[in-house]
């Protein structure tokens, strides 16, 4: 049986208060099987890369996932209020990306699989509607020095999305979904600045009526409805209640066919910088904002012949165009967290109750949430990428190191805690005997 190290039973330690005792064992020993099963991270294989095959039955695997009490929006607030504290500066703000993905399955018996768009399929490729499970996911966003700066994105809540139909047409939408997770950590952290960043397909009324200390940072469709600002004053006799919008605005593309732009530079966390041209304005976004002000900015790329590329808009209206562009690039990190995990075995898991669908594809997360945390507090992130560039020359531009380093370095600590287990049990005062001469021992 592989024995969890003190440097990660450290961090598993703060999500005991979750688990009933014999529950947090289960948990622990399962988390470090799913860190060592190289393929397939099915349940049965946690437990037999935990060295459990044989010592467990496979249904104290199974019956964590299914039946036991636990819940994964616990685990993810106790793990977020940990991260936060350490990875995210006092007074800053939490940035929260929001995004969802579709993990495939098979079988019709599987609760809460249907018939999805899965957007991370390659276009034309034939399988973008799949049968799976779909999951809403919040991750934070933040900075590691391990990387180098770069920032990357901690998986830490989800939630099962299921779409309406006739049977059950008050189900929630995907940011209707959002929202709810967004308020829990709204909850949790009453006096901090948020800061989300989301894709278009969230932009929706479900972001009415947030605190004016969260901001949302989204990009707009092509076809959407601004407005000008309303008056601030009522004109003399003017009659009938105050207009909460102003005239509505030409078509964004209209607007950017006579725009004037203007040259700024985008610069990325790591250093690296953009050239890019935008056009400001502030308006209103009516459907997903309401009356609340947001700054639109139409950007257009070096040596593009559009009018215009992409369109955000942001909440955050006293806000830069560099900075907002820069903070909506951050964005990409949840996609790339999505990427991971599909690729180190989240989402393998044959299972088909609803608690056991519903809380196997979190723990996964949560997972790939630890061992980046883990890493980030003990890793080598300097010898780690000398040994991967020894290892593959080929790859000169390599200049951090990813999230499989990191699992390969858990994985070493593991292997390393399993050998020192194993070992002999040596004194620390060894008992010395006095040295004896030729005579004496002949005289014996």
């Amino acid at each position: 049986m592989l024995q969890v190290p003190s440097s990660l039973a450290g961090l598993l330690s703060l999500l005991a208060p979750c688990f009933t005792q014999p529950s947090f064992q289960t948990f622990s020993l399962l988390m470090v099987g799913f860190v060592g099963r190289v393929r397939d991270c099915t349940v049965t294989g946690m437990l037999q890369a935990a060295g459990l095959a044989g010592e467990w039955h496979h249904s104290r695997a199974h019956d964590f996932f299914a039946y036991r009490r636990w819940d994964p929006d616990d685990l993810g607030l106790r793990l977020l209020d940990f991260l936060v504290s350490v990875f995210v500066k006092t007074g800053a703000p939490i940035r929260l990306a929001v995004d969802d993905t579709l993990f495939g399955r098979s079988g019709r018996r599987v609760w809460g699989a249907h018939y999805l768009h899965d957007g991370a399929q390659p276009e034309g490729s034939g399988r973008r509607t799949r049968w799976g499970n779909c999951f809403v996911v919040v991750v934070l966003v933040v900075e590691l020095e391990c990387l180098g700066g770069r920032q990357v994105g901690l998986p830490v809540l989800f939630r099962l999305f299921r779409p309406k139909d006739e049977a059950h047409p008050g189900r929630a939408s995907q940011p209707e979904l959002a929202r709810g997770l967004i308020d829990m950590v709204l909850e949790r952290f009453p006096l901090r600045v948020l800061e989300l960043v989301m894709d278009g397909a969230y932009a929706s009324k479900a972001w009415r009526g947030l605190p004016d200390r969260v901001s949302v940072t989204t990009r707009m469709r092509s076809n959407a409805a601004v407005h000008e600002l309303p008056a601030a004053q009522r004109q003399p006799g003017q009659m009938g209640r105050t207009p909460l919008k102003g005239k509505k605005l030409p078509a964004l593309a209209e607007i950017a066919k006579t725009a004037v732009f203007r040259t700024v530079t985008v610069r990325s966390p790591d250093g690296r910088t953009r050239t890019a041209h935008v056009h400001e304005l502030k308006c209103l976004w009516y459907t997903p904002f309401h009356t609340r002000p947001v700054k639109v900015i139409l950007i257009r790329n070096a040596n593009s012949k559009k009018d215009f590329d992409i369109a955000l808009a942001s909440t955050d209206s006293d806000v830069s165009a560099p900075e907002l562009i820069a903070r909506y690039d951050s964005r990409w990190t949840i996609e790339t967290a999505h990427q991971e995990a599909k690729a180190h075995g989240v989402g393998e898991a044959r299972n088909r109750v609803q608690k056991a669908v519903q809380r196997t594809v979190p723990f996964g997360f949560l997972t790939q949430t630890i061992t980046i945390a883990w890493y980030a507090l003990h890793g080598n992130p300097e010898t780690d990428l000398n040994e991967r560039r020894r290892q593959a020359p080929w790859y000169r531009q390599k200049t951090t190191i990813s999230y499989a380093d990191m699992l390969t370095a858990l994985r070493r600590e593991l292997i390393r805690q399993d050998f020192w287990a194993q070992a002999h049990p040596t004194t620390t005062t060894p008992k010395l005997t006095q040295r004896q001469t030729p005579p004496a021992i002949l005289a014996a």
